[in-house]
């Protein structure tokens, strides 16, 4: 097997939450060496999330953090101890990357601004995840998922148009997943504009702007229009019928999509031509849109006599968008798909034992990457990394331990 494409790379993450852990995993799946900086003072708020291995909380029983947090080392250090300045000066000379998900303002007070890491190398790669971003009238604001989902209007589309927002179903933390793909893209941007001129630089990524990329077609509409979209179920400006419809059995259901005059002759013809769908008012896309809450009640007098596997198959037989709604322990457990492109992963850990990962979304087909250790427990390589990647011999690391540095 060759070595995964980013074997080499040194990464250091000062991350917590979803959004800095998910970042740096993606580097570490790659083959990158990450470290996690965390501390008993301020260890990564997932650690005591949950939800919790047989439902005991401790630091190394969550799988909110262990679910992202594959393949890296977990190294305990007290940011605010004095003690601490020569063990940071080393760890920025270690690295390639530097990686952080912290409010504006605490990198700078634990002595690690850019400027103070470019001071003692020059050529380092800085990547500070904020809600908003370093500059702006909001720079020091706190957030988190959901807030980033409510600024960019997605909470507005989310829900019906006769109830509030609505932020389950994961919309809170949605921003999370978004923010990391962008920041690995200015990782790999960065690191090339390193190798061609030995300059590393900052970058400042807002999560706010990522989770915009999500409104696009709203953003296009206001912008063409002047229309602000609302609210409107499972219904789309673009297509009819577009919903979820009630299948054979208890709370079964097939997704339906038509965007075509095209795909909306294959889908009568596949429910088998029924005499409601020659109406005229169903002839045209603006008379199905015009007519869908009657259009729907008739799609779901056919989907109720097939289970959602059926609907799904007889619908993309015919090249008509059609998906069987499925549970968690479908995704997990039962899923052609996934298990064929080996998307779990299950690797044993010393307190919590087998436990699943997820792993690549994209497959590289020179470098193929592979999950090799569980995620760490809090501190767990404390040791290792000063003494084998940062230099401290193990003197020097006894002192610094008896003061309390690793805590």
């Amino acid at each position: 097997m060759q070595k995964e494409a980013l074997k080499g790379l040194k990464v250091i993450g000062f991350v917590t939450a979803g959004a800095g852990p998910m970042l740096v995993k993606s580097l570490a799946t790659q083959g990158a060496t990450v470290i996690l900086i965390e501390s008993a003072k301020r260890h990564n708020v997932t650690r005591s999330g949950g939800p919790f291995k047989d439902n005991k909380p401790g630091l190394n029983r969550s799988f909110s953090f262990t679910f992202v947090n594959s393949d890296k080392y977990s190294m305990a250090l007290d940011m605010t101890h004095p003690g601490a300045k020569d063990v940071i000066k080393r760890i920025v000379s270690w690295a390639d990357v530097i990686a952080d998900n912290w409010r504006t303002g605490v990198m700078e007070s634990w002595g690690l601004s850019y400027e103070d890491a470019k001071a003692i190398k020059n050529d380092i790669i800085m990547i500070g995840m904020t809600h908003a971003g370093h500059t702006g009238p909001h720079s020091r604001a706190a957030g988190m998922g959901i807030m980033q989902s409510a600024l960019s209007g997605l909470v507005t589309l989310t829900g019906w148009p006769d109830r509030p927002p609505d932020t389950t179903g994961g919309l809170g933390i949605l921003p999370d997943f978004i923010a990391p793909r962008f920041g690995v893209t200015a990782i790999l941007a960065a690191l090339d504009y390193r190798r061609r001129t030995g300059q590393g630089q900052y970058i400042d990524l807002s999560e706010y702007e990522t989770s915009l990329q999500f409104q696009l077609p709203a953003i296009l509409d206001y912008t063409v229009n002047h229309r602000i979209q609302n609210r409107n179920g499972n219904k789309c400006p673009y297509a009819a019928p577009h919903g979820v419809y009630r299948c054979k059995g208890d709370d079964e259901w097939c997704a339906i999509a038509v965007f075509t005059d095209s795909e909306w002759e294959a889908f009568y013809r596949a429910i088998g031509n029924p005499v409601w769908a020659q109406d005229v008012k169903f002839k045209t896309f603006s008379g199905r849109k015009e007519n869908e809450d009657e259009l729907n009640e008739f799609i779901e007098q056919w989907t109720i006599n097939f289970t959602p596997k059926e609907a799904m198959h007889l619908l993309q037989q015919a090249g008509v968008e059609a998906g069987d709604v499925r549970t968690i322990e479908d995704a997990l457990e039962h899923c052609p798909q996934l298990k064929h492109r080996h998307y779990w992963w299950e690797l044993d850990q010393a307190e919590m034992g087998r436990t699943i990962y997820q792993g690549s979304s994209y497959l590289l087909s020179k470098t193929p990457y592979q999950l090799h250790k569980p995620a760490p427990r809090f501190g767990e390589h404390t040791e290792y990394v000063c003494t084998k990647f940062l230099g401290l011999s193990d003197e020097q690391f006894t002192e610094l331990f008896q003061q309390g540095v690793f805590e």
